[in-house]
Formats: structure tokens, sequence, C-alpha cells
């Protein structure tokens, strides 16, 4: 079946060479080719016989049948020993699993060597495999009416008995299944216990021994081996963007299927009322004047925005518990001004809801659709309003945008938040030397001894290299001083658009030169293997010396390592800056900020009394959520529920509580700080997976009389 190529991109994966394989030959030996999978799609290398180290360095292509789903899609290498020729089984060398999420877009891929994985627990594997993977978007060439040609050329031409050559194909690959399994299979009294890393791994394996479709070769470097049917890719789709959730499939699959869970089923619904006010309808259409809609329920007073010709569509949102009365009360104003510049309101009516009698809504019923209500009025009774009254909860669509009673209403300072910290990576630096320095008119006695040191600055990161004496200009060194010097930045997503690099005269205590280095420019390397090139940059004086010397650097951005931001017991992401080294998820971690109790007053309310402004704030991984403040209790209910993605089991949960000072300002017009009343860590690797905890965390905090806790 012919490839559907209207998506337009190829995956290219360049198999370059393969280092320290394990020998499996007998000879101490072993001539490897790779196969690789991708998408129903099989390719193979050619084989290097007798080479532990062999270089292919081949290009093999891809078709993307789905762009939407290739970050869910899994590229699968897969390398051999080759004992064909001596009418024995291929063995096993070792596989590698990369995630489509990491695949970059070519002319970004990077040679990176990835460790060859076991395919059991018994497999006798080491080495690893330098991989450049990328992907390229083409359009999709113009149709054309096909040619029909009855007389196929003879180099095109079908094996004369395809069906004997598959035959011996999936019989070889069934002789090499039952081989394997005799030589890495247990005794029986020795067998483990089956697990779901087992059970994983069996399934790999059949999947990888599975025969191949039949199809017509052509003369092609890199010729497909096998093709699936597109039809059943289409239905195996859904397993297909599952990523790879390790040890814990099983388990995380289950829960993942459950389709009576929802957003928020870790958490008590908190039922709101809420109403939405869209626009009103004037009887007299008076022009020039405004509107605004003021909602009453009992001591509870809001109003509308005031608008002239446009509408309102303002949705309110007020919290049940701390509701005193059992009616709303709807009412439109017109403000209109006179002659002498006074404007006077003037009520256009009012409406009112009892709310016993109002309906509930609970996701995922559809929205309640605004109506026309009837203002009722003294002086008129054709003025109009539209709007829909409902009672939901936390999990409304409209909740995040609407106006929060127990949050202080449309404060930014309040309201819940997600938001990602940037990709974090380390610039190394290193300062060679410098030459050609155009140190101008100086005294002999100081020529004699000057000193020079490089500063370069990344935003607001300054370093320094040591100090380097020289001797007179006639010698010849005092042109090359020379440090040698590593220096290492931290650069943020998006980065710096340059790093400056300057070259300091001590003696004369002026700048000899600077050069601006582009950031976004430098080379990224994912690993220590190859150096990256030097360069040689010309420096810049001030406006009389357009040239003052070179300066010999070597800069890149090193994406092998992990920035630490937090502290390394505590961390909750390990993973590399490189994309290329990005592992798929194992799993997802779900938490749910219920509530807490008990909280110590931080601050005065009116000079009188003693309260709290509390809000939480989660941070695993990039990802950093904050929940909305409740205003002036102290023992708030948030019932908010936020996933984070899991990379690794060993990493930490953070959540701490604060008290707000920033949603009020004083007379200065300054905004106040928060304060922390306490912190939890919760370390997933004490978690069970498709297990639900609910517990009660005591948060401490130290105070000038000594430690405090409470229960959250």
């Amino acid at each position: 079946m012919a490839e559907d190529s209207s998506c337009g991109r190829k995956l290219v994966v360049e198999v370059c060479n393969a280092k320290n394989l394990m020998p499996k030959d007998g000879q101490g030996t072993a001539s490897a080719y790779a196969i690789v999978d991708y998408d129903g799609q099989r390719r193979r290398t050619k084989t290097k016989f007798r080479d532990l180290n062999p270089e292919w360095n081949e290009k093999l292509e891809f078709m993307v049948h789905d762009k939407e789903a290739m970050a869910s899609e899994v590229l699968e290498i897969n390398l051999y020993n080759d004992k064909t020729k001596t009418g024995k089984r291929s063995t096993f060398l070792g596989k590698v699993k990369i995630s489509g999420s990491t695949v970059v877009k070519s002319g970004s891929e990077t040679l990176v060597y990835y460790p060859l994985e076991k395919r059991s627990v018994f497999s006798q594997i080491k080495g690893e495999i330098g991989l450049k993977v990328s992907y390229v978007d083409e359009e999709p060439p113009a149709t054309a009416p096909p040619v029909e040609d009855k007389t196929p050329a003879a180099e095109d031409k079908p094996p004369e008995n395809p069906k004997e050559e598959g035959k011996k194909e999936e019989k070889a690959e069934e002789e090499n299944k039952e081989d394997e399994k005799a030589n890495e299979e247990p005794k029986p009294e020795d067998k483990p216990t089956t697990t779901p890393e087992n059970i994983k791994q069996t399934g790999t394996e059949a999947a990888a021994a599975s025969p191949a479709v039949e199809t017509t070769p052509s003369k092609v470097e890199n010729p497909p081996l096998a093709h699936t049917n597109h039809k059943l890719k289409q239905e195996e789709k859904s397993d297909r963007k599952r990523p790879d959730l390790g040890a814990n499939d099983m388990d995380v699959r289950s829960l993942a299927n459950d389709r009576s869970r929802s957003p928020f089923d870790l958490v008590d619904p908190m039922p709101f009322l809420f109403v939405k006010v869209v626009k009103a309808k004037r009887a007299d259409n008076i022009s020039g004047s405004s509107f605004y809609a003021k909602l009453v329920i009992g001591t509870h007073t809001i109003r509308t925005k005031s608008q002239t010709d446009k509408d309102w569509d303002q949705v309110f949102a007020f919290d049940k518990e701390g509701l005193n009365s059992t009616s709303l009360e709807v009412s439109v104003w017109a403000e209109e001004k006179k002659e002498d510049d006074q404007s006077t309101e003037r009520c256009l009516g009012t409406v009112t809801f009892d709310l016993l009698e109002v309906p509930k809504r609970v996701p995922p019923d559809s929205p309640l659709a605004p109506q026309w209500y009837t203002l009722e009025s003294e002086n008129s009774s054709a003025n109009e309003v539209m709007l829909a009254v409902w009672i939901g909860t936390q999990a409304d669509e409209a909740f995040q945008e609407a106006w929060q009673s127990d949050s202080g209403g449309l404060i930014p300072e309040t309201r819940a938040k997600v938001y990602l910290s940037p990709k974090l990576w380390y610039l190394k630096l290193t300062v060679i030397q410098t030459q050609d320095l155009q140190i101008g008119s100086v005294s002999e006695a100081k020529a004699r001894n000057l000193e020079f040191y490089v500063k370069a600055q990344l935003g607001a990161q300054c370093f320094k290299t040591s100090r380097t004496s020289v001797g007179s200009p006639s010698s010849s060194s005092s042109d090359n001083p020379t440090w040698n010097e590593d220096l290492v930045f931290v650069a943020a997503e998006p980065f710096e658009p340059f790093l400056v690099v300057a070259v300091e005269d001590v003696t004369n205590c002026r700048s000899v030169g600077h050069a601006k280095l582009h950031v976004p420019s430098i080379e990224r390397r994912t690993d220590d293997r190859a150096q990256p090139k030097s360069r040689w940059f010309n420096l810049v004086g001030d406006e009389s010396r357009p040239y003052a010397g070179r300066i010999h650097v070597r800069v890149c951005l090193e994406g092998g390592y992990h920035v630490l931001d937090e502290a390394a017991h505590v961390t909750s992401d390990v993973r590399a800056a490189a994309k290329q080294l990005a592992k798929a998820p194992i799993g997802l971690l779900e938490v749910g900020i219920r509530g807490a109790s008990n909280l110590l007053p931080v601050k005065t309310k009116d000079g009188t009394r003693g309260t709290i402004d509390a809000y939480v704030v989660a941070k695993y991984g990039p990802k950093w959520v904050r929940t909305r403040t409740i205003l002036d209790r102290f023992s708030p209910r948030w019932n908010e529920q936020y996933t984070w993605n899991v990379y690794d089991p060993c990493t930490v949960l953070t959540i701490g509580v604060f008290d707000n000072g920033r949603y009020k300002r004083d007379e200065a017009g300054k905004s106040g700080t928060d304060i922390r009343t306490g912190k939890i860590r919760v370390r997933l690797s004490t978690l069970d997976t498709n297990r639900v905890y609910m517990n009660s965390y005591p948060l401490v905090v130290l105070l000038p009389g000594g430690p405090r806790k409470w229960e959250r």
C-alpha cells in the first residue's frame, strides 16, 4: 500500500556509528547492522563485518502520516549481529527507543549517543549508538495523472517466488526467537515473578518478531522492510498516541481509560452562584447615555462596567456558602449627563430570581443560554436585560474568568495561575588569548608591566578572568596575553541577544575593546566527546578606534546537563537541557489542593483584628501553579486540581502556603509583600501508582517564639 504523503513531513534518521559493542560471534568481535522501526515502517542499514566500533553514516527516511500524532510516536532502533553467511541466527546487540516529542527540526539536530538497552533482564548488552534524528517539512508534490506502462523494466520486476522468500524470513525469525528463548530463559526454579516491566518487555519482543508484510521491492539505497496497512494504523492510533509509561504501564493505562473520572475528582465540589450579564435593551433608545447593571444578594452588592454601545458580557461567581439571602436582584441603571455636565443615575427596572428555583449545571452539561428578561419599573415596562443565572461548581468553564466573591473580584494578584519556568542552559565561554591589542600611547614605565583581564557579561551575570601581566611592547609576548580560563553562565530561553566580551586594561583603568557574541546562534552540544570550534572575534573600541585587536574564544551551550535551580536533595526535574536527550514521561501526577485549617493571622484588618489572605503555590519540574487567594479566612477551601508529567520517580513535589500582601497598595502606591506561612514536600518515590492519597500535612513555620505547626 502506498504511503500517505499528504502530510508533507519526513523523519530523517542518520545512523552514524556505534561504540564498544558486545562480542557475539564467538571470536571476540561482531558484525553489526541496525533495523529502524517507525510508524509501521522499517529500514535496515548495511552490515559492518567484524567491527565492535562500526560506522554506517546512513540516512534513513520515514513518512510521517500524522503531524499531530508525531509527538506520541516512538522510534525504535535494534542492533543485531549478522550471522546469515554462516547459516546461524542473528543475535541481539541492543536497542534504543526515542520519543517523537524529542525530534527537532532539520538543521538543529546534533550527534547524540544513546546507551543500548537490554531486551530482557538476562541480555548481555553494552555499548552505545550515535544517531542524528530530525524531521523535514516538504510541500506535497503536484498530483499528475498516472501513466500506465504495461511493460515493466527488468530491474523493477519482482522476485520469481516472493512467497518462498517471505516464508524463509519468517522461519528464520521464528528460529531466532526459539534460540534466544532457550539461551536467555532461566530455569523453572529460578524464573522470576511476572512484573509489569517484564510484561512490557515481552510485548516489545513480540512486536519486533512479528512477520513483515510482503511488498514489491524497488531499487533504492535503503528499501523498506515492512509496511503496515494504513487503515489498520488508523484503528490503532489511540494505542500509539499513548507514550511509553515504563514499569507502571498497566496501572497508568487502567487509570487513564476510566472515563468516569473528571479533572476535579480529587477535590470536593464547591457550589457557586453564576450570573452572566450580557446586555440591556432600552425602550426609548436614547443615545449618549451609558448603562451598568447592579447585582444585589443580601449584603453582597456588585456592579458591572459602564458601557455605552458595547455589551457587558461579564460573569459573576458568588460563593454559595457565603450568601445570606435566598433572592437575587438584578437592576439596570442609566447614567445621563445634563447640560451643566452633571451626571444623574436612573433605574430602568429590576428583575428578581428566587435562588431555590435557579437551575443547576455541571459539566459536561451544555452551557446555559442567556435569555431576555423584562425589567419591572414604574415608569416603563419595555426595558429588557439579557442574562443567565445558574448554580455550578469550580469545574465550570466560566469560573476562571468570572468575578469571584471569595477572591475579592477581578483582582489579578488573587487569581489562580499556571506558569512555566524558562528552560535553562549552561553557557560555557573559554577565553584563550588576545592578539594585536591597540593599547595606545602609554608611558614607558607603565608599558613594562601591563595587566589585562577579560570581562564577560550576559544579562545581569558578569564574570572576570584572572589578571595577566605582559612585558614591554617590543617583547614577543606583549601583544598576546593568554588565559585559557573557563567562564560558565546560565542562559534562559528566550536567550539574551548578546554575550559581551571585553578586554580591560588594569594598568591604565580603561577598556581596550569589546566584542558581541550572538547567543541564539551559538553552537549547542549534547556531550563532551567533541570540543566546539574556537573562533576569533574583532574587538571594537570607542568611536576613534573601530579596531582594537582581536580575541580568541571557544563558546557553546551545554545541553547535556540539567541546570539545578533548586536544592539537589529536593529537586523535581533532572532532565538535560537539550531536547534530544529528553525521555518520554513515565506517568502523570495529579494533585488536588483541598484546603487548610487553623492558619495563624499574619496581619491586621482595619487595625482591629488579625487576618490572613491565603493561597497555595505548588512546584514540580518547570511547572508552577498558584491557587486563587481566599480572603480573610483561617480555614480556606480552594478545591483546585492540577496535573504534572512525571519523568523520574526520584523527584520531590513542593507545596507552600503564602499570605497575599500584593493586592493592596499603601498611600504611596506601593504593594505589600507576600509572607510564607509554611510548606511541605512530597517524595514521589514513596507513592504507589494508581492510588489516591488523602492526607493532612502539618505546615511548619519558624516564629520568634519557636516553631509552630498547624494542619493543612
